[in-house]
């Protein structure tokens, strides 16, 4: 019969390698440090956001990262050069959100309902990308039950006020 220690050694040990290569995946810009994002207004459904714009490389990789939360009438608008599939993962998010991925006409190219954090080591080596599968220039990101609660359809657009 193994002892207590046999079996929680091992355990804590994976849990120490996992947290670290979670903390060493962070690219170096990103890590901890404080981004300056530029603020706009969207309207998306009818409905009228503030947003954090993310437009270069570092403010798309630190997004909504260790944010404690996000109002209902903000957002978080990924702005890309080129249209393609930009997938997005929740790696040190503190709360679920509503992704919606948008062409340079703002119709809907795919849309993601209440997509959990990855807070913890262990979740973050099992978190797994979003990934839209078609070719978007925008992203939002709106707190988790904004898409079902503002009645949100396929058929929905988004005005970019100011940027």
């Amino acid at each position: 019969m193994p002892t207590r220690i046999q079996v929680l050694a091992p355990i804590g040990a994976a849990a120490v390698v996992i947290g670290v290569a979670g903390m060493l995946s962070i690219p170096s810009d990103s890590k901890l440090e404080a981004v300056e994002f530029p603020r706009g207004t969207v309207k998306f459904g009818g409905h009228v956001l503030e947003v954090q714009v993310a437009d270069t490389e570092p403010r798309r990789v630190r997004g909504l990262m260790f944010q404690e939360r996000l109002p209902y009438d903000e957002g978080m608008l990924f702005v890309y050069g080129e249209p393609g599939a930009y997938s997005l993962w929740m790696l040190n998010m503190q709360f679920p959100l509503d992704m919606v991925w948008f062409d340079g006409a703002g119709n809907i190219v795919h849309m993601e309902r209440d997509v959990p954090p990855c807070k913890s080591a262990l979740e973050t080596a099992s978190c797994t990308p979003v990934n839209p599968g078609g070719q978007a220039l925008y992203m939002l990101e709106v707190t988790a039950g904004f898409v079902d609660a503002m009645g949100i359809t396929d058929e929905s657009k988004l005005e970019i006020i100011s940027v």
